[in-house]
């Protein structure tokens, strides 16, 4: 008979603390605070007896995980994390994809140049895991010199430090990629979404293309996704050349993106098939989500749309920059996962180009590990990085 321990539990201090640096910005990119600095909101998660050379560090675009499931248990487990907000923590209308890998890169500056930590691992949650890898990428030979519109930064001279591995939870392939896949194929005008396609309407009762839907049915359905969100890029040049053609080059102009969460495998559990319960989205009824203010894109801005949203423009692409990535990578997929199915998981896993890479998938995991059912699916994605932290050298 054998006996299996019970993992070992930490108490840990959360350390709230800046990262300031100067704002370089020929423009401000949110309001309040002191103007000619970025200042990035972070905590520091130390377990209190267990000293490492090793830091996870976690970004989102626009932040907000500080208190996950995931990174308050990795602490627990004797993990040291850092979890650092960017500047458009909340916020993303004005949101370059290209300012967020420089305040990752003063995150990772910090840590290692003050905090004293020899080795940092990027751990991707979301949103983040495109973001780490976009980061690695050009952290290990920088190429992408502006954002889409031609603004900076210029990562080739931010003195980018690469991380020594990467960690991708629960993650998606991009912000544009995901944001095309969810967008509402059935909107024919930006400025009036009520004019629509009602064969492309998922929510229209009197659709006839209802689930399980027809793999015909799927393919107009994305290339029409492809097509709206091209007419919006177009639309975006156009203005940006508009304003630069009157003598305002540096003018901004916002705009909304109505119906951003039709997807069909929201309603249709057979297209990219995991544990999800149909009918739902990580954000509640998808229906709802698709015109409602917290929908992805839904207020923007035309530099923003292209760095952050474009198809064909933005930058930050997992698939594209996957296969410049040269260190151990471990990709954790929630096969409950109500936002980043399947698909993403094993696209990003397929285009890592470092042969030292693992590929887990945890039964029954939602997105966020959320809820007291959850407890037994976080402490298996917590074992499985803890293992493979631990076979890497990591956090010696």
């Amino acid at each position: 008979m054998t006996t299996t321990e019970a993992p070992v539990k930490h108490d840990y201090d959360r350390i709230p603390y800046l990262v300031a640096y100067q704002n370089n910005s020929a423009v401000r990119d949110v309001y309040g605070g002191v103007a000619e600095l970025v200042v990035l909101e972070s905590y520091l998660l130390r377990p209190k007896d267990k000293p490492s050379d090793t830091v996870l560090v976690f970004m989102h675009p626009i932040g907000g995980g500080a208190y996950l499931p995931m990174i308050n248990a990795l602490a627990r487990a004797g993990h040291h994390v850092i979890y650092c907000n960017s500047r458009f923590r909340g916020t993303d209308s004005a949101l370059l994809m290209e300012k967020v890998v420089e305040d990752l890169g003063e995150c990772i500056k910090d840590a290692k140049n003050r905090l004293g930590y020899d080795k940092v691992v990027l751990a991707g949650w979301s949103g983040g895991g495109s973001l780490s890898v976009f980061y690695q990428q050009q952290a290990q030979k920088s190429t992408v010199t502006a954002s889409p519109s031609g603004d900076g930064p210029d990562l080739t001279t931010l003195d980018l430090i690469p991380a020594d591995g990467i960690m991708l939870l629960a993650a998606h392939i991009s912000r544009h990629g995901t944001m095309t896949e969810w967008m509402d194929a059935s909107i024919l005008d930006e400025n009036d979404p009520s004019k629509r396609d009602p064969e492309l309407d998922l929510y229209n009762p009197d659709n006839p293309n209802q689930p399980p839907y027809t793999p015909e049915f799927l393919q107009r359905y994305h290339d029409a996704q492809v097509a709206r969100n091209r007419r919006i890029t177009k639309w975006v040049k156009e203005k940006l050349a508009e304003l630069k053609a009157a003598g305002r080059p540096d003018d901004e102009f916002a705009f909304v993106v109505h119906g951003s969460m039709a997807d069909p495998r929201w309603l249709d559990p057979t297209v990219d098939p995991n544990e999800r319960q149909p009918g739902t989205c990580y954000l509640g009824d998808p229906q709802v989500v698709n015109m409602s203010p917290v929908g992805l894109a839904r207020f923007c801005t035309l530099r923003s749309w292209l760095s952050q949203w474009s198809y064909d423009d933005a930058n930050a692409d997992a698939v594209a920059a996957g296969p410049d990535i040269a260190v151990p990578t471990l990709v954790i997929g929630n096969r409950a996962d109500d936002a980043c199915t399947p698909s993403h998981t094993h696209r990003l896993f397929d285009a890592i180009g470092c042969p030292d890479k693992e590929l887990h998938e945890i039964d029954g995991a939602n997105h966020y590990y959320s809820g007291p059912q959850q407890r037994d699916a976080l402490g298996r994605a917590v074992a499985i990085c803890t293992d493979w932290l631990s076979r890497q050298g990591f956090g010696r």
